[in-house]
């Protein structure tokens, strides 16, 4: 999962990116609604986590841009408004979520992972496959009954992996969907975290290398 965090108070946006990194997810971060826009127009995110009090395009804005703009995307308001009315209004301009501050983080966590699942085919929080394991919930991996201790980045490339079902996954599609706008794209970083997914992994191999392609989960 990759978030966009529109939030104009810098240490509040750090921490939530902070947390939600130690969740495997990877998170950017703007401090405005113009480059809040800029952002979403350029990358592939799957949340955005919106402050509506923010400067620039005021977050009911942006909010309504996504809507028009990109219906695929959801939006959690994350704002200090806690009025019936002004909630109704944060749905009616399209959110798809509403989570007033202050708030525990274990909540939010849950929110956008509720999220997910909304944006995408109906998955159950557990994926087996080829003798792999992967519990999203718990975040853990099996092989075989066997538990695979693996860092935050590998569980997250082995779960976009393994939610392809099959399809062939280009490093750069990796790189959007478990990295933050900070990975160069000319990075090696994919190719590495793939090698340690396999080593960590054992034999026989389950992600296999597609010439030219990238990288595709299965026997």
């Amino acid at each position: 999962m990759r978030v966009l965090i529109v939030e104009d108070e810098p240490y509040l946006a750090d921490a939530i990116r902070a947390g939600l990194r130690r969740e495997t997810i990877a998170a950017d971060i703007a401090h405005d609604g113009v480059t809040a826009l800029d952002s979403i127009s350029g990358n592939d995110y799957d949340i955005v986590v919106l402050d509506r009090d923010i400067p620039g395009v005021h977050g009911d804005d942006v909010c309504a841009r996504i809507a028009a703009e990109h219906p695929r995307l959801r939006v959690l308001m994350l704002t200090a408004a806690r009025a019936l009315h002004e909630r109704v209004a944060g749905f009616e301009l399209g959110a798809d979520d509403y989570l007033p501050k202050p708030f525990e983080f274990p909540e939010l966590v849950a929110r956008l992972r509720a999220l997910e699942r909304r944006s995408q085919p109906a998955r159950p929080p557990v994926v087996e496959s080829h003798g792999i394991r992967l519990d999203a919930f718990r975040r853990e991996v099996y092989r075989d009954g066997r538990f695979i201790r693996l860092s935050p980045k590998e569980f997250a490339v082995l779960q976009v992996l393994m939610n392809a079902d099959g399809g062939v996954l280009s490093a750069e599609t990796l790189l959007e969907k478990a990295w933050d706008a900070n990975a160069d794209p000319f990075t090696n970083a994919a190719r590495v975290t793939i090698s340690n997914l396999r080593k960590r992994l054992g034999e026989p191999r389950v992600i296999q290398t597609v010439p030219g392609a990238g990288y595709r989960f299965g026997a």
